[in-house]
């Protein structure tokens, strides 16, 4: 099992907040979990006690509306951490989780973060940063659905996944997801998003085989999506 202090990983989230000691502590605590594609680590309503610091592999986060129907609300990658709000709040958790690649990642017990926040200032702060950070998203995110057209939301979404999850060897976008997914993005009707994905590859802006999806013109994207 790989040390908390010797994790690259940790760099990238609150953790790096924590002190020699008390990685120590979490190091010896913890639990290496393995998710394989599709599996749900954890479903809206759940209690939890820990937080999972995600190593390796990709996760959706969505929630269910009124209709039953998937909202993808985020996606998660390595070096971010799940669970944490509902550790903060000790409420359930209100979003489901599934793996959309193979995914490695860290179970850290709640005791051992709460633990933390309160003897370590600097690791209290960067937890609040993070939320605050949350909440900002999910300001912009609202007013994007508010203000934007399906059409600008779906551009703003392939410049979104370009820049987070980068290219694979081929200059495909190295994020798999089906029409359905796509459209619960951007939050529309999957046959709004098949009908404007095709529009897209005749523009030029994306080219499309299969499953797989390449951003062509990234700048005529962003001038769609700002309205253009």
């Amino acid at each position: 099992m790989s040390k908390c202090q010797q994790c690259i990983i940790r760099e990238f989230n609150t953790l790096r907040s924590l002190t020699a000691d008390e990685l120590k502590t979490m190091s010896k605590e913890k639990d290496v979990l393995n998710f394989k594609k599709g599996d749900v680590i954890f479903k809206e309503g759940n209690a939890i006690n820990g937080v999972y610091c995600v190593k390796h592999g990709i996760c959706k986060l969505s929630k269910l509306n009124a209709n039953g129907k998937e909202q993808i609300v985020r996606f998660m990658k390595g070096g971010d951490m799940l669970g944490y709000r509902s550790i903060l709040s000790d409420e359930p958790v209100t979003l489901t989780v599934t793996a959309l690649k193979d995914m490695e990642a860290c179970y850290i017990p709640k005791k051992e973060i709460l633990d933390a926040i309160k003897e370590n200032p600097k690791f209290s702060l960067d937890m609040m940063k993070t939320v605050c950070g949350d909440l900002r998203d999910a300001n912009a995110s609202l007013s994007n659905m508010a203000q934007k057209s399906v059409k600008e939301r779906l551009a703003d979404t392939m410049i979104f996944l370009k820049e987070t999850f980068g290219e694979d060897k081929d200059g495909y976008l190295d994020i798999v997801l089906t029409r359905e997914e796509i459209a619960s993005v951007v939050g529309t009707a999957t046959e709004s998003a098949i009908r404007l994905l095709s529009e897209f590859k005749k523009k030029g802006f994306i080219e499309l085989t299969g499953k797989r999806l390449k951003v062509i013109d990234e700048v005529g994207l962003l001038k769609l999506s700002q309205g253009f």
